[in-house]
């Protein structure tokens, strides 16, 4: 059935109010006064009306279990961290046979080390793992290693390979539960005004996303990132990226991760950690890198680069000239002086997180000491006609595109001074970062994948901004009018 949206304001088009015809999953008509016998009238009453938001990588599966698990995020400390375990083990121990899962500390900043020992002296037999704010670390006892089927560690701090290498026995449940606490969190998703996702989750997800569209209608439209272990398949199947693999799915582009984060002290710099002569973690060198970004891009894949330090950058940058790939480089959090125009020139996408930001000015002030002009460069990146795409990397940061949005305007969160302000996107270019290339106010022709405001992000304050409806390919996911 049709529907006729009235008296809606299209962002950025000016006060006057329109009715805009949906029909058929598509912006049908916009016009002063859309009448269309039989339709479905839904009154909007002068609220805002956008094209609807896109996190452009998340890990979908990880936020939905995240959303259950123990919050250490607060954690001043370590001995702050196993208050935490201590006080959720007295309250609701886990089942037997199963580890207590803690998510979201950050060890960058405090003043004592995470050690199994540590934990041990209050969980005792208890399998404890607490996975780091940035996924790249865990901080686990000696009945947690055991847990997880790992050899006896000397802190119990697993950084990157150590750590992700065996991080799925934690984040592996049973297809059914995982699909319904996904399911759960992409309402959560649509209630934030989010119409889809590119889902980076370290899975065959190709295979995750055809089994969950088949059991029941998705609430947002998912683009299906594809891992190496998983890439002979999409070639066989001859999947480029975009392709429609299922209803609101698409194939997405081949994830590479090369360097390891700021938090973890694994992000891959030019320049030595202070005090150490550690210049971070290369996960994947250009010897391997290249050769795989070029077989993708025969096969119609565009790359996905996962790069954080400086160093990272620029050896992504060089494979992407090197192989001929297109795509995007994955955070971009320090860049040398000359990455910003060679994102240009080799139209690299620049998709990044603004709430890292927030999340990591201090350990970056620390540890990236002297460099943090370089760091986070969303605004040069606008300048120089570099295409951003806004994301939250969830469960790192919160799936809501406002707190991203809010990040890229203010460089700020919670009163605090702004960071390199000089660094902030324009409101626009920020939600125009944001809607997966789309213009901001709906066109006929366009998805209609929309969303519906209580208030003009153009103007309004944006970390919680009242979302009033979600709609994908016309249909209501979300609806408080």
């Amino acid at each position: 059935m049709p529907t006729v949206l009235r008296s809606a304001r299209l962002v950025g088009a000016g006060p006057a109010t329109v009715d805009v015809l949906l029909r058929d999953g598509r912006v049908a008509a916009v016009g002063p006064a859309v009448d269309v016998p039989g339709a479905e009238a839904v009154d909007l009453d002068g609220r805002w009306l956008m094209s609807g938001l896109w996190d452009a990588h998340v890990h979908l599966t990880q936020w939905a279990l995240g959303r259950r698990r123990l919050d250490v995020s607060a954690a001043s400390s370590a001995a702050h961290a196993v208050a935490l375990v201590e006080t959720r083990l007295a309250e609701a121990p886990p089942p037997a046979g199963t580890a207590l899962v803690g998510f979201g500390f950050r060890d960058g900043l405090w003043p004592d080390a995470p050690t199994s020992a540590l934990l041990d002296e209050v969980v005792g037999d208890v399998p404890v793992v607490l996975v780091s704010g940035d996924l790249h670390c865990a901080w686990v006892s000696s009945a947690g290693l055991r847990f997880l089927g790992a050899a006896a560690h000397p802190t119990g701090l697993l950084r990157e390979s150590e750590w992700l290498s065996i991080s799925g026995a934690v984040d592996h449940v049973p297809d059914a539960v995982a699909d319904e606490l996904v399911h759960d969190a992409t309402l959560a998703a649509a209630a934030r005004g989010v119409v889809g996702v590119v889902d980076y989750e370290i899975a065959d997800n190709l295979d995750v996303w055809r089994r969950r569209v088949a059991a029941r209608p998705l609430n947002l439209r998912v683009r299906a990132g594809v891992w190496e272990d998983y890439l002979d398949r999409v070639v066989r199947e001859d999947l480029h990226t975009f392709d429609r693999v299922g209803a609101l799915v698409e194939q997405g582009p081949l994830k590479v991760i090369t360097d390891g984060s700021l938090n973890t002290r694994t992000a891959y710099c030019h320049d030595p950690y202070p005090g150490t002569v550690s210049h971070g973690v290369l996960s994947v060198a250009p010897d391997r890198l290249v050769p795989l970004m070029a077989h993708a891009t025969r096969h119609g894949l565009r790359c996905a680069i996962h790069a954080i330090g400086d160093a990272a950058n620029d050896l992504a940058l060089d494979a992407f000239a090197a192989s001929g790939a297109a795509g995007s480089i994955e955070h971009a959090q320090l860049l040398s002086a000359s990455a910003v125009e060679r994102f240009a020139a080799l139209g690299v996408t620049a998709s990044v997180q603004p709430e890292h930001a927030m999340d990591d000015r201090d350990v970056a002030d620390l540890h990236w000491a002297g460099r943090t002009d370089r760091s986070f460069r969303l605004a040069d990146l606008d300048r120089a006609g570099v295409r951003l795409a806004l994301g939250s990397d969830a469960p790192v940061a919160p799936l809501d595109p406002w707190v991203a949005l809010d990040a890229a305007v203010t460089r700020s969160r919670d009163g605090r001074t702004p960071w390199h302000p000089e660094q902030a996107l324009d409101r626009r270019v920020a939600l125009t970062s944001s809607v997966d290339g789309r213009e901001l106010a709906p066109s006929v022709g366009a998805p209609a994948d929309l969303v519906v405001l209580d208030a003009d992000p153009l103007t309004a304050p944006l970390r919680g901004l009242p979302v009033a409806g979600t709609l994908v390919a016309g249909r209501w996911t979300h609806q408080t009018l």
